[in-house]
């Protein structure tokens, strides 16, 4: 747990948008940090946050696995804001009552005002639409608290006890269906919590490297370089920080787009002048992929492959760089219990996690979401080019090659792909999508090209749009748009005699086809 001076702490019951509400206190230029609901007390008062946030849950208060909180908290004389299961686990620990609603309510509902004069609403109209989420609800309230606002269906919709700075809404004030939800968290953050903000990027870039060179001292730093947004941000962050103290490893591992290897090269060794060094290792790979179709295989190889490429061409290294997010670090803590916290974030290799028990990881991006990290990158000065490129998998055109991987289907993809990006660019669409690719089916369909007939490669083409890539919806691209792309594929890739376009969401459908 990172302490800042300035930080409100929220606990999580399980909540689909505990991160939301994270997201929505960040862009107030707040610091704040999630952690499960059973994190240690003496944790929480090291931490000393300003204000403590109990998010929304799944569970009934009265179910036998409910998930409950050590009533003390309550005495620690920090601000309590509890959101849904986080009102009512407040009422219940401290007196009140819960119970099985007679209506359940989820969606939209009416808030009105009890107590207008209550901090938590200023700004906050008198009537307002709330998104409720909900199957329990109170059914009377605590000693010393009192109602400050309520729906049609919840009576208690809105409760506090100003004496102790405790409050609690039934409602989601952080979902955009919400109508009055900024205020609501902003008047808690900063009029309740006495909170001052301002935790931009500057200032988290000023404080990152001063922490990280009080770390590593003058030793030597290891960053496997994909030339993704991730490490790519990480590494101008530390080339700030350390200098050629700094070692950038970027592995070719043979099944990356058009010009990606010559493009990363230019890019962080001529641009920017780290130290950095690009292994060749694609015939290595595309070896040990000859003869295999099966997905999983084909991501066990790469990743056996690179993890051995990676660490014998290392040489000397104090410390190991990781581009790990703070959405990874969130999703490696179970809610549950204490018996699931156990990190399993990507790259914990048995490596990895040895270097990490040895105290010799370094990851400066956990505290940010990927936006963030974009933020970051564009004060570090990274290229747009970098900063906007859309996610590509780490097994990389293998999973977009149905079937085997050979050098001539690699060179079919990526010659499509190449075309996908280009065409989505000069569009004017490729900032507005979350991701668009080619992948080649193995299959081949007739045509005809001239006089003669072929028998050519299909190339499917995926573009979906998404917010977190948990779901995904395909894109309906202009007709010229998909006609540009599907004619220049076929007339500029001598392979292909095929183009069709994947129409289908996340769910049922991956966006990825392997």
């Amino acid at each position: 747990m990172t302490i800042h001076n300035d930080s409100i702490l929220i606990l999580d019951f399980g909540s689909q948008y505990t991160q939301l509400i994270a997201r929505r206190i960040r862009e107030m230029e707040m610091y704040c940090e999630i952690h499960p609901y059973h994190h240690p007390l003496r944790e929480i008062q090291a931490f000393s946050p300003r204000g403590i946030i109990l998010s929304g849950g799944p569970a009934s208060i009265y179910s036998e696995d409910a998930p409950r909180i050590d009533s003390n908290l309550y005495e620690l004389g920090i601000p309590v804001l509890g959101i849904c299961y986080g009102l009512q686990i407040t009422s219940y620990l401290l007196g009140g009552r819960v119970s099985s609603a007679t209506e359940r309510e989820y969606g939209r509902a009416q808030l009105q005002l009890v107590n207008r004069d209550s901090p938590l609403w200023r700004d906050v109209p008198d009537h307002s639409v709330v998104w409720m989420s909900h199957g329990d609800q109170l059914e009377s309230i605590p000693d010393g608290f009192e109602v400050i606002g309520r729906t049609d269906n919840s009576p208690y919709a809105a409760v506090c006890n100003p004496d102790r700075q405790i409050y609690g809404i039934q409602f989601h004030p952080e979902v955009v269906h919400t109508e009055a939800g900024l205020q609501v968290l902003r008047s808690f953050i900063f009029d309740i919590c006495g909170c001052q903000g301002g935790w931009t990027m500057g200032n988290f870039i000023s404080q990152t490297v001063k922490d990280v060179q009080e770390r590593v001292g003058s030793g030597r730093v290891l960053l496997g370089l994909s030339g993704g947004v991730d490490s790519s941000v990480l590494a101008l962050l530390l080339h700030q920080a350390l200098g050629d103290q700094l070692h950038c490893l970027f592995v070719d591992n043979g099944v990356l787009r058009l010009g990606e290897s010559d493009k990363v090269t230019r890019t962080f060794q001529g641009q920017f002048h780290l130290d950095f060094e690009r292994v060749d290792a694609s015939d290595q790979f595309l070896t040990r992929l000859e003869g295999v179709e099966d997905p999983e295989q084909k991501r066990r190889i790469i990743g056996e492959e690179f993890v051995k490429v990676f660490f014998n061409s290392a040489g000397q290294f104090d410390f190991l760089a990781q581009g790990t997010l703070y959405p990874d670090v969130i999703e490696s803590v179970s809610t549950k219990g204490p018996s699931d916290t156990i990190k399993t974030h990507h790259n914990r290799v048995p490596e990895i996690l040895e270097l990490d028990r040895q105290g010799k990881v370094i990851e400066p991006l956990k505290e940010l979401f990927k936006d963030e990290v974009r933020l970051l990158g564009s004060e570090l000065g990274l290229p747009e080019e970098i900063l906007y490129r859309h996610p590509f998998p780490g097994p990389g055109l293998a999973v977009r090659i149905i079937g085997e991987v050979t050098r001539e289907r690699l060179d079919t993809v990526r010659q499509a792909d190449a075309i996908i990006l280009s065409e989505m660019k000069s569009g004017g669409f490729y900032r507005k999508v979350w991701q668009s690719f080619a992948v080649l089916l193995p299959t081949q369909a007739v045509g005809v090209m001239g006089d003669e007939r072929t028998y050519g490669n299909v190339v499917a083409l995926r573009v979906v749009e998404s917010q977190d890539a948990m779901t995904a919806d395909w894109v309906n691209l202009p007709h010229e748009l998909l006609a540009r792309i599907a004619n220049r594929i076929v007339n500029e890739v001598s392979s292909v005699g095929r183009v069709v376009y994947d129409i289908t969401s996340k769910p049922p459908a991956t966006i990825e086809w392997e």
